[in-house]
């Protein structure tokens, strides 16, 4: 008979593993203790193989949300959770509390299995496209945004996540490449590089058309919704969607846009909305005009406007601008009449020497991140959201542009490796694998555990503005002869056969 006992094992905390009591011989236990004990030793003897932060390889900003991909795939997001936006089957905003980020900030539930490649997110809601190139939506739906068929928010409740929340149907045998959202209507590039949008559709930004809204009733999903028809034998390369209009910028590096033009959003020298009637789309949509032999290589559409990344890596901005976020030095719209467009709009004046790899307009501001790593934010600033240490707007008056923008402080030796921008509030992730926020912070947005808003104060940047905790990440410990797996933090034991697992807080290496 074999002298036994049974090893209680507590209930762990959650997105950790289930362990339950087993029965486990006492020779086995002694070994499993001195396990514990020599890991520990070994994790405080050599720092370096201590728990590491977790790293994120992308930063979305909504409304007033947050969202990052951190290695692996998982999401996580904070900020305002009003409707289910964060994916967590609450209403429960989080970030405005120091107990709410780090390892207390659970992942988003995104499936069995299921990875997160891209994110996008709207004024209150959130889509993910998957490892399998599907894609999901949570939040608000209050006009079809999810594209599920009707108009109940997903996320808000619990259930509503993991493989309970279904993916968008885009047609029979149809995946997606790219995804992206506007305020309300949400659109995505399909592996055979057409598009389709759905939700919102009051001033043609859906591309369709007509002023129907998509994907608020059953049987509008699928192949019942419409490609968007961008001319003949054209095909998309990226999306932007805005609040109510959308671009794209094609194959052959031109650019066509639809929706409300009420502030010459669009571009074409007019404030006529295109795409909410018919024969308006196609070939009949005019390309915008950037100018002489001028093509795009990235276009961002936002609350009014849009700039573009031109062949030569110079910005051109045309739409709203009463808060200068044209950058312009003015606050006059450009591209609502004739004569505006093309070689009359000039580049945004960057800095001696300084061009643009990446652009992203808000809702009132821009920010872009220069050939050198750095960022310049020009237009609104109530908040701070230019990130320069007050808020005064920058480019609605001359002189504020070019050498006299100051660039963002990220900090010291740091660069920037993409940036975003929302409402008001933006975001970078930088080169060191972390990521910071500035801006409004009313709803924990900025992710710094309080509701204090950065940027619009002195000394509130750089080295002064922590990055945002998203929690630790898996850690490996050197060989030790022997397979064993840690879960870092403390808890009890978990044996068998010549394995020892040493339960502790939520994250898993594998030691060979």
């Amino acid at each position: 008979m074999t002298l036994g006992l049974t090893a209680y094992v507590p209930e762990p905390e959650p997105e950790c593993c289930t362990f339950s009591p087993m029965r486990i011989p006492v020779h086995r236990i002694a070994i499993a203790m001195l396990a514990i004990s020599a890991a520990s030793a070994l994790i405080l003897a050599n720092p370096a193989h201590a728990a590491e932060a977790a790293k994120p390889i992308a930063v979305i900003t909504g409304g007033h949300h947050t969202c990052a991909i951190l290695d692996g795939g998982s999401v996580k997001c904070w900020g305002l959770n009003g409707n289910g936006e964060l994916g967590y089957g609450d209403t429960t905003s989080r970030g405005v509390n120091a107990s709410e980020m780090g390892d207390d900030l659970p992942t988003v539930d995104l499936g069995t299995g299921r990875t997160a490649l891209a994110l996008t997110s709207g004024r209150d809601h959130t889509c993910a496209l998957l490892d399998n190139h599907t894609v999901k939506c949570w939040g608000l739906n209050e006009i079809g945004e999810l594209g599920y068929g009707d108009t109940d928010n997903r996320g808000d409740n619990a259930s509503e996540m993991g493989d309970n929340l279904p993916t968008v149907d885009l047609g029979t045998g149809r995946t997606a490449k790219a995804i992206n959202a506007g305020m309300w209507h949400t659109c995505a590039i399909l592996d055979n590089d057409t598009v389709k949008c759905w939700g919102k559709n009051d001033h043609g930004e859906l591309g369709l058309g007509d002023t129907s809204h998509r994907g608020d009733n059953a049987s509008e999903m699928g192949d019942n919704l419409p490609t968007v028809d961008l001319g003949t034998g054209r095909i998309a390369k990226v999306m932007s969607s805005a609040g109510v209009h959308s671009c794209v910028l094609l194959d052959n590096n031109t650019i066509k846009c639809w929706g409300y033009n009420g502030n010459a959003d669009l571009g074409l020298g007019d404030t006529d909305n295109r795409g909410d009637n018919s024969s308006e789309m196609g070939d009949s949509l005019p390309a915008v005009d950037l100018g002489t032999g001028r093509t795009a290589k990235a276009v961002s559409s936002g609350g009014g406007g849009t700039c573009s990344i031109l062949d030569n890596d110079t910005v051109k901005c045309w739409g709203y601008s009463a808060q200068g976020q044209l950058g312009y030095g003015d606050t006059n719209n450009r591209g609502d009449v004739g004569g505006e467009m093309g070689d009359n709009l000039l580049a945004v004046d960057l800095g001696t020497g300084r061009t643009a790899s990446a652009i992203w307009y808000g809702d009132l501001h821009v920010c872009a991140l220069l050939d050198n790593g750095s960022v310049k934010c020009w237009g609104w600033n109530s908040v701070g959201q230019l990130g320069l240490g007050d808020t005064d707007n920058r480019g609605d008056s001359g002189a504020e542009l070019g050498d006299s923008l100051g660039i963002v402080p990220l900090g010291a030796g740091r660069n920037a490796l993409s940036i975003t921008a929302a409402w008001d509030h933006s975001c970078a992730l930088l080169d060191n694998d972390t990521i910071k926020c500035w801006g409004n912070n009313a709803e924990g947005e900025l992710g710094q555990g309080d509701a204090n808003s950065r940027g619009d104060g002195p000394d509130e940047l750089g080295d002064n503005l922590p990055a945002v905790l998203l929690g630790t990440a898996p850690v490996s410990l050197p060989p030790t002869g022997a397979d064993t797996t840690v879960l870092v933090g403390l808890a009890v034991i978990l044996l068998a056969a010549g394995t020892v697992l040493v339960t502790t807080r939520r994250r898993v290496a594998t030691v060979k």
